[in-house]
């Protein structure tokens, strides 16, 4: 399995409403400093509707400033459509979203 493929396989396990850090899913996939090579691999999303690559957000809860799938409007858009608040600052509430690494 390529580090891509590896990457992807933890995005998919991340649950509906839940989020994820960069270097989380970087660990999970097998090297906690993969953080830029997991932007690498979702920016390079081959199934966006599969790999739910907007679940992804930096450490403290910003959206990526780099969503390629429609910038950060649409990311939060999406995360909101699945019941994830957001701060004052625009940042997700990690302390209640971000997805403890096992399945459901």
């Amino acid at each position: 399995m390529t580090v891509f493929e590896r990457i992807y396989e933890v995005v998919k396990r991340i649950p509906y409403g839940k989020v994820a850090s960069y270097g989380q899913v970087a660990a999970l996939a097998g090297n906690p400093r993969w953080a830029r090579v997991v932007g690498y691999a979702l920016h390079n999303n081959p199934e966006p509707g599969i790999i739910p690559c907007f679940r992804v957000v930096m450490k403290d809860g910003t959206p990526a400033p780099g969503f390629v799938f429609g910038g950060t409007d649409a990311q939060r858009a999406l995360l909101k459509s699945e019941g994830v608040e957001f701060d004052a600052d625009g940042k997700v509430i990690m302390d209640k979203y971000r997805w403890n690494g096992h399945r459901g």
